[in-house]
């Protein structure tokens, strides 16, 4: 399975969740306390593509989060929220072996927004 993830970091603030909810059009994973949070309100805006690499043909997920995000960033900076808040995480469990590519292209248009990209990868024993 891989979970492709984007999270958008800002001062927290339902309003300001609900608001990029509105600019990018998408429906949020739902916000959940954390455990170390003192309150309830949040302060991550996190959109999550699911797929399972057996089923499911490959999300282009770097040109689909920025396809998202390229003209909408004026409108977010009016909310406060910067491309330095702004991360793509990808979560992979892998069976036999743990491999990744990555498109010159799209990793220079994550570059050039200063976008980071994080990637974990683990390993289900169990499958």
């Amino acid at each position: 399975m891989k979970y492709y993830n984007l999270y958008i970091d800002f001062e927290p603030s339902w309003d300001i969740y609900n608001k990029v909810t509105d600019i990018l059009g998408l429906e949020p994973e739902r916000h959940k306390k954390g455990k170390f949070d003192e309150s309830n309100i949040p302060d991550t805006w996190h959109y999550q593509i699911i797929a399972d690499e057996e089923k499911d043909e490959y999300p282009d997920f770097i040109n689909i989060f920025m396809d998202i995000l390229e003209p909408n960033f004026d409108k977010l900076e009016e909310l406060g929220i910067y491309k330095n808040n702004i991360l793509i995480w990808m979560n992979y469990i892998y069976k036999h072996q743990c491999s990744l590519g990555f498109n010159p292209d799209e990793l220079e248009r994550l570059g050039k927004h200063g976008i980071a990209l994080n990637i974990d990868c683990f390993e289900n024993k169990e499958l």
